[in-house]
């Protein structure tokens, strides 16, 4: 017997709330108005129009927020008037249990990829940890392909499971449920939803005709090694980041990109008081890799497309056995210029390897 649920449509409201009785704080698709219409994800009160469709942005911000104090401190005169710096208050034990509901399966992949690196490396990072282990994520599958998405090209599709606690399929009259992990099973027996029945078969026969939309998707097994030999080929980079703006959208819309500045911000009120921030930043700005003597190891854009671009495609399989790269299609629908990742990537491939091993111009 299946343990699916089905949640009806006019029903949503109501399971939201009662995820938000078991302590959970929801966060949710929801329309951002400005100069740009946006679909972003935002806390969810009783009263908020349930969006379906997909977000403008990712939902990496519930793990890895915008900005966030790492710790407090204060400076204080010791003896002989020296100074030092007062530990004051960690904030890594703060994180409050999230519920992320109607995620695509790009934004789900997306968090396993920055699990590897803050949870599996030589340290695991405890602020992400701590909001890790208490996210549970509620997954929206695609039921047909778009012109910007690849998932497919990178490992994933538009029913992956990976990174989710439930997977939700949607079969109009409502979403038909199926736990993932335990986490996931947990959720769904507290709840008071009735089985799925006939509609899992439904919600199967939907994910299955997803797969058939989608076009064929290219070989990418060659990418690692091109990109490695196209490093230091400096006419390559410079002819595919001609229209590059540096603006960095690719970087903050990506559920993969992780990069982050660190800074010191200090208030007086008596003691010489502050804290310490942990800030997106984007491996595209030209000040990202510039250092105290003025020295710049990525100074043109150039270097620092390669950088990115090896990084999801080279560096990051070559360290964790995978592409970081989920295949969202963000970067290209919100690129200014129109870069798109896929003719990058797909351009190295192609190019002979005599051609890949020129040197640097």
């Amino acid at each position: 017997m299946s343990n699916d649920r089905f949640l009806a449509k006019d029903a949503l409201g109501d399971f939201l709330c009662h995820c938000q009785g078991l302590g959970y704080t929801v966060y949710s698709p929801q329309k951002q108005e400005g100069v740009r219409e946006s679909v972003v994800f935002a806390p969810w009160q009783k009263g908020c129009e349930i969006q379906l469709a997909k977000a403008t942005v990712s939902p990496k911000h519930l793990l890895l927020p915008q900005s966030e104090v790492l710790f407090r401190f204060r400076h204080e005169k010791g003896e002989e008037g020296k100074s030092s710096a007062v530990h004051l208050e960690d904030t890594s034990q703060q994180a409050q249990p999230t519920l992320l509901f109607a995620a695509r399966p790009c934004d789900a992949r997306g968090f396993t990829m920055v699990d590897r690196p803050y949870l599996q490396g030589l340290y695991a990072d405890p602020y992400y940890a701590k909001r890790r282990e208490g996210l549970c994520v509620l997954t929206l599958c695609c039921n047909s392909g778009c012109e910007s998405c690849f998932c497919h090209w990178t490992g994933g599709g538009p029913s992956s499971p990976e990174g989710s606690d439930i997977l939700m399929t949607d079969i109009a009259e409502g979403l038909v449920l199926q736990a993932i992990t335990e986490k996931g099973r947990k959720l769904l027996a507290q709840s008071d939803l009735p089985e799925a029945g006939a509609a899992s078969d439904q919600a199967t026969e939907l994910r299955r005709k997803a797969w058939q939309s989608l076009d064929k998707a290219p070989d990418l097994t060659e990418a690692p090694h091109k990109l490695k030999e196209l490093a230091d080929n400096l006419d390559f980079w410079t002819e595919q980041s001609r229209a590059c703006l540096s603006c960095g959208a690719c970087t903050y819309v990506c559920p993969t990109c992780y990069c982050f500045s660190i800074s010191d911000e200090r208030r007086f009120s008596g003691m010489e008081e502050g804290v310490r921030l942990r800030s997106w930043d984007t491996c595209m700005a030209r000040h990202f890799t510039e250092e105290a003597s003025g020295h710049n190891p990525r100074a043109l854009k150039a270097q620092r497309l390669q950088n990115r671009i090896s990084h999801k495609y080279a560096g990051y399989p070559e360290n964790w056995g995978s592409f970081s790269c989920s295949g969202c299609g963000r970067c290209v629908t919100h690129c200014p210029v129109g870069i798109d990742i896929r003719h990058i990537v797909l351009a190295a491939i192609a190019l002979p390897d005599t051609q890949a091993k020129e040197a640097r111009s």
